[in-house]
């Protein structure tokens, strides 16, 4: 790569030449990357339900539960040994590389993800294309950034550059290729990302235009518009559900892998396989209780596209489009809660599909006007329920328009996309399918930069233990005095006992001098008392805290005990945050420089691990420096989740039952690391 680079740089090309011409070279290795990953789906899919029943008849349809298994066998084997990126939606681990990494993914990412999600879906995996290809893609311009030994903006850009390639290549949507990159992976929109962007895009588009032809994913079997002004009453109602529906497949996906990694008695290679045999299970078993009938393949199985096309043309009934959006989110959440390799965009319009097929069977049947089919809620629903789950109206009103070719229908599907982005947003308080996981790792992202910063600091390691303070009987006279002597806006206020009785600000003083009450009146009939001011307590975050000061404008709040909130421990102020903001960059950058010397040091792959603590490991209850000597040479514990917060572990840092440990050490060294946390 570094003769590649000087070579390049012998050229003497412009830095605006070189980005036009790394655009379309992402472009056009995101359009190969997709066309060879749809045609390994189509092998993959070949192999297990057209070649394998042909040659063991006398199997019967239970191939769909073998097909599977082995699928997931084959999954394990290759994201466990050779790229643990590969596990799981892919989007996220693109998000979190843009974010915290200068964009950089090893090359390796694409070759794995490629093999893995395409074995994943191809076996009957339910989950989707996106996810897989905009990894793929992001990784190509991940690798031509550091071969051409840009800048960390530049390579980014680049990554951006492969996911919108890999999404307009992959579903004939170059448009909706450069909203989903700018929206979820860059989370910016600006000229200098949109133009490289774009070129990037309609390369890859014109690459998968060649092999694929230029039709829309979901050609509409008719014209679908508004029959009736009335049915904008709907839409909005439509949203509502689809907005639960997303809520509800996010939980459900993440609830089942927090199951299947709480399940140590298993190895994790081997999770994906059990994860394919039970849907293989519900895949055969549903026929048997339902009207729903199959053939070669079962309906919840794979992306799923031509379900889609029914439920487009009304031809599904109310009680199959409902059974089928509940298997949906059980299918896909097995598949990659088990540690399945595919995308959620695909699940996510299927169940879309589903819920508005249903809702518009039961409109049509109790609306005492007319309304439009079935068929013309499905395809807003589509959108709505993926912008539920990930947070991107834009993206997912451009995407369902190129995917369908359709435009009639824009107003209400603009209204009930609108709708479920914002009740979903305000239920999941701002986290998509994508960002939640992420942040169950630790990392945070607001608009695709990392605001993790100030979580991994406690208010006990900055707090402020020596303060004033003021009683309540003290009047306001005497306050004003007060305050004209020290620089604070905010003083605790301490009864005769020793307790906290509230808090007293300039502002109260202020809007009791502004109403004239009595000179001779105390803080106690001016101040807040406890019940209503906010309370900070040591193990609280200074991110959280920073939240808690800003209603009232407080440049200090009080720490108390949890066991009891009149005892007070101590103040935390804005100058406290300053401080564990410097504490923060050093320990992130500490942390950065030794997992670069790490990696610069070893020559075989490393890995990210994470590893849950019970009550019956040794280490429980020791601190980091006690334990450092047990730990494999050159591993490093980069975070310790503990009661849904993330903790950057020091030496004086005590290990506690429940914690999950995220390591950062060689793949070799992996199951010495188990054993000296957990013997």
């Amino acid at each position: 790569m570094s003769r590649f680079a000087r070579f390049v740089g012998r050229l003497h090309f412009s830095e605006g030449t070189i980005l036009v011409l790394t655009s379309v070279l992402v472009g056009i290795g995101a359009g190969i990357g997709a066309v060879v990953f749809r045609l390994l789906i189509q092998g993959v899919e070949w192999v297990g339900y057209d070649f394998f029943p042909s040659l063991l008849p006398e199997i019967g349809k239970t191939y769909v539960i073998i097909i599977p298994a082995l699928g997931g066998v084959l999954v394990g084997l290759l994201v466990y040994h050779f790229a643990r990126e590969a596990k799981g939606h892919g989007v996220p681990e693109v998000m979190e590389a843009v974010a915290v990494r200068g964009g950089r993914i090893r090359p390796a990412v694409a070759i794995v993800k490629s093999l893995a999600s395409s074995i994943c879906i191809g076996s009957g995996g339910s989950v989707g294309r996106e996810g897989p290809i905009v990894q793929i893609g992001s990784a190509i311009g991940s690798t031509v950034g550091q071969a051409f030994r840009l800048s960390d903006d530049r390579i980014r850009n680049l990554v951006a550059c492969g996911a919108a390639g890999g999404i307009a290549a992959t579903f004939n949507a170059p448009i909706a290729g450069v909203i989903f990159a700018l929206e979820i992976i860059l989370g910016e929109f600006s000229v200098a990302y949109f133009s490289t962007v774009v070129i990037s895009a309609v390369s890859a588009s014109v690459v998968g235009q060649a092999v694929f032809g230029d039709l829309p994913a979901f050609p509409i079997p008719m014209e679908y518009h508004i029959i009736s002004v009335w049915e904008y009453t709907l839409y909005p109602i439509l949203g509502l559900l689809a907005a639960l529906v997303g809520i509800g497949f996010t939980r459900a996906l993440y609830w089942s892998e927090d199951i299947f990694a709480k399940w140590k008695a298993v190895p994790e290679w081997v999770q994906p396989a059990i994860g394919g045999a039970i849907l293989g299970i519900l895949a055969l078993a549903y026929p048997m209780f339902t009207s729903v009938t199959w053939e070669r393949l079962p309906q919840i199985f794979n992306v799923g596209y031509d379900i889609i096309d029914s439920t487009l043309r009304s031809d599904l009934v109310f009680q199959t489009v409902l059974l089928l959006l509940i298997l949906k989110v059980v299918a896909t959440s097995l598949t990659l809660g088990s540690g399945g390799s595919g995308g959620v965009f695909a699940p996510s319009i299927f169940m879309g599909a589903m819920l508005g097929g249903a809702f518009g069977a039961v409109v049509n049947t109790i609306m005492p006007f007319d309304v439009a089919p079935p068929g013309a809620y499905a395809l807003v629903g589509m959108a709505a329920v993926f912008a539920a789950a990930a947070h991107a109206p834009i993206a997912a009103v451009m995407i369902l328009f190129e995917l369908t070719g359709d435009y009639r229908i824009i107003l209400p599907l603009m209204l009930t996309v609108v709708v479920a982005t914002l009740i979903s947003g305000r239920l999941m308080k701002g986290e998509s399918i994508y960002t939640l996981k992420l942040s169950r790792r630790g990392v945070h992202l607001k608009a695709g930069r990392d605001v993790d910063i100030l979580q991994g600091v406690f208010v006990h390691e900055v707090m402020t233990t020596e303060f004033d303070a003021v009683n309540p009987d003290m009047t306001i006279v005497d306050l004003s005095e007060y305050f004209s002597q020290i620089r604070y806006r905010g003083l605790p206020v301490i009864d005769q006992e020793g307790d906290l009785w509230g808090m007293v600000s300039i502002d109260d003083l202020e809007e009791a001098i502004g109403r004239d009450i009595p000179r001779r009146s105390t803080v106690a009939e001016i101040g807040a008392p406890l019940d209503t001011i906010e309370l900070v307590y040591p193990d609280d975050t200074i991110g959280d805290v920073l939240v808690k000061m800003e209603p009232r404008g407080m440049g200090r709040l009080p720490v108390v005990s949890p066991a009891n909130p009149r005892h007070l421990m101590g103040v935390i102020r804005h100058e406290d945050a300053i401080r564990a903001y410097n504490i923060a960059i050093a320990r992130r950058t500490e942390l950065q420089h030794r997992m670069k010397r790490l990696q610069f040091r070893e020559s075989e792959s490393t890995q990210v691990v994470h590893i849950p603590l019970s009550d019956k490991d040794a280490v429980v209850g020791k601190t980091i420096g006690e334990i450092s000597s047990l730990l494999p040479a050159d591993c490093i514990l980069v975070s310790i989740e503990r009661d849904s917060k993330i903790i950057i572990p020091h030496g004086t840092t005590t290990l506690q039952a429940g914690d999950r440990l995220t390591a950062f050490t060689r793949t070799s060294a992996i199951e010495e690391l188990f054993r000296s946390l957990k013997s």
